[in-house]
């Protein structure tokens, strides 16, 4: 029986991980070690088309738009190196002969069962003769049939698939946490852990500091880059790797130190610079703070961090982006008397200098709670909701999300253009816009979208005035108190 990870039967069946993972909660499937059997899939999806890449291209390109852009060449979402495409490929040639030998050594081995039963036909015992006709008739049958559809069915067509997406990207698996990833292109094992939205411990990332070492248990990897950090020879030998200079040749498995919790990201000063200034309305301006390469800001998607300028003004602000891409931070800054905004109103440009310190809150996503997920947002507790959402979509673990933004602001939704962007490209995110500023009418509206709200996870990010009152009417609901994460936003 041939197995698949989750995330690689989601991929070659052109559905969402999260999708799986829901019929397999209702008992529609059977997993063994976190896979699912190729013969499982087919049956769950017999009418799905394997070459059919339609719904797997939708979350990639969702992913894409609702990520901060990066500034890469062609060449690093392309093809791998050519060095790791040959690995790959020699790879699976020996697989590939190794395969056919089997198969061989089975056709020969049935041939000499069919020559046995030929002989037991000849018998003279009737009824022994007669039975081993029917079972050589049989066998003949079954193999005939077999050869014919060898080439047409689905399941071939999968095995096609898996093989094109093994030299594509590698498959890696992390112990003890289970999480797994894809590596593509030419990226390293720990930038391509970042991109899936996982936290991986590492420091510099530039082979200098050897916290990103971990331990390869199996599978071939390569070196891309070269590092100062010394790996002793009883490390050599155990097979450990610094993950931001090697890449995936083979589906990995490693064993590898991961923050599961804000208490295992470690306190970070960063000296960043400012990127980008977006001014969305008269009121609200967007910054993009870039971090240096050697210097990624580790963080859970929902905390916050402390900005300070040149000037000495400084304000702790959620972030408003995605944890997989560290290096390019986002901040929502309303306009008003402090220091701060003044000066990022009046005199602050691109190219400047930024202090980042952090990360700090407690408001981020339940990865161990795949059940549905309900974001509330009011004002401008769109921002720690976004990252929020920017990181689920991310991991594809959660089986659903609905988002509700109530603000009362003349801007308005200034993030709408996203939210309908999720919404047109998922079918399992919905988008709804609110202009109440009355939480009972929040409420009303998720009861009435919602028939099962009690048995959802909440999101709830805003002004304590509108946060504290969702959270009492979601009681009176009956919705558990630890199924609601909040974060109390400036008014």
């Amino acid at each position: 029986m041939r197995y698949l990870s989750l995330s690689r039967a989601a991929r070659l069946a052109g559905i969402t991980r999260a999708e799986l993972q829901a019929r397999i909660r209702r008992g529609e499937v059977a997993t063994f070690e976190g896979s699912v059997a190729v013969n499982d899939l087919l049956r769950l999806y017999p009418s799905i088309s394997l070459r059919d890449d339609d719904a797997f291209q939708r979350v990639e390109r969702i992913k894409a738009d609702a990520q901060p852009k990066l500034n890469t060449t062609a060449g690093e979402t392309a093809l791998p190196d050519p060095q790791v495409l040959m690995s790959r490929l020699h790879g699976l040639s020996q697989t590939l002969a190794s395969q056919v030998s089997h198969l061989e050594a089975h056709k020969q081995l049935l041939d000499q069962v069919a020559e046995r039963l030929d002989a037991f036909a000849g018998a003279p015992d009737d009824s022994l003769a007669r039975r081993a006709s029917d079972t050589c008739g049989w066998l003949r049958a079954a193999r005939a049939e077999l050869a014919a559809d060898a080439t047409t069915s689905a399941q071939s067509q999968l095995y096609a698939r898996d093989t094109f997406l093994r030299i594509m990207a590698a498959n890696v698996k992390l112990i003890p946490s289970g999480h797994d990833f894809f590596v593509e292109g030419n990226e390293t094992i720990l930038d391509a852990s970042v991109r899936a939205g996982l936290n991986l411990s590492y420091g510099c990332s530039s082979g200098n500091c050897g916290n990103c070492k971990a331990r390869v248990l199996s599978g071939e990897t390569w070196k891309i880059r070269d590092h100062d950090y010394v790996i002793s020879e009883r490390e050599k030998a155990m097979n450990y790797i610094l993950t931001c200079s090697h890449t995936a040749i083979t589906d990995l498995v490693i064993e590898a130190a991961e923050a599961l919790s804000v208490a295992d990201l470690p306190q970070q000063q960063i000296r960043a610079s400012l990127r980008k200034l977006e001014r969305l309305s008269p009121e609200v301006m967007m910054l993009n703070v870039q971090t240096p390469r050697t210097g990624t800001l580790r963080f859970m998607a929902g905390q916050r961090a402390l900005l300070t300028l040149e000037d000495g003004a400084s304000r702790e602000l959620p972030i408003a982006s995605c944890p997989c891409n560290g290096r390019y931070l986002w901040f929502l800054v309303r306009r008003g008397d402090d220091a701060f905004s003044q000066a990022v109103f009046q005199h602050l440009r691109p190219g400047q200098l930024v202090c980042v310190e952090g990360p700090q809150g407690n408001f981020v996503l339940r990865e161990d709670s795949p059940e549905p997920a309900v974001f509330v947002a009011f004002g401008d507790g769109i921002a720690p909701i976004k990252s929020l959402i920017e990181h689920a979509v991310s991991i594809d673990l959660i089986e659903s999300f609905h988002l509700y933004w109530d603000t009362q602001y003349r801007e308005g939704h200034h993030q709408a253009q996203w939210g309908r962007a999720l919404r047109d490209s998922l079918d399992n995110f919905s988008f709804t816009p609110v202009i109440s500023g009355n939480p009972r009418d929040v409420l009303a509206l998720i009861q009435a979208d919602l028939s099962k709200a009690t048995a959802m996870r909440f999101y709830v990010a805003g002004p304590s005035n509108y946060v504290e009152p969702l959270i009492r009417l979601l009681a009176e609901l009956g919705v558990p108190r630890d199924s609601i994460a909040t974060e109390h936003t400036a008014s």
